[in-house]
């Protein structure tokens, strides 16, 4: 069972900031997509950024310019950096490695991680 660990969230004061960190066995990450969800409740879970294997990046229009998804390969770990922080942004993040799958070989996978509470609030 591939286990992927979270961890850095928090309770925060809005306009403050945090770094996420995701941890994911060697054997996949450098062929993985990275990425972070995050759901509120009432709430269905939604991407908030993504990072291929190559390093490109693609962000959710509401954490543009404030979230920063990076990886670093030689610790197997993504990170989210999260700054200015609003209210709206509470949620559990959700990490997520997933490679699509090859139609030859039928291999591919997705997996999640547990989750980590980030809470803005004064």
């Amino acid at each position: 069972q591939v286990q992927l660990v979270e961890s850095g969230g928090g309770l925060v004061q809005p306009g403050g900031s945090l770094r996420l960190s995701c941890a994911a066995p060697g054997s996949i990450f450098s062929i993985s997509a990275m990425s972070w969800y995050r759901q509120a409740p009432g709430n269905q879970r939604e991407l908030v950024a993504r990072i291929t294997s190559g390093g490109r990046t693609n962000y959710a229009d509401s954490v543009k310019g404030r979230f920063t998804i990076s990886r670093d390969n030689a610790k197997n770990t993504v990170y989210l950096q999260v700054n200015r922080l609003k209210p709206e942004d509470t949620a559990v993040y959700y990490c997520n490695a997933r490679r699509d799958r090859e139609i030859a070989t039928g291999f591919g996978y997705d997996y999640w991680g547990q989750g980590t509470q980030v809470t803005v609030s004064s």
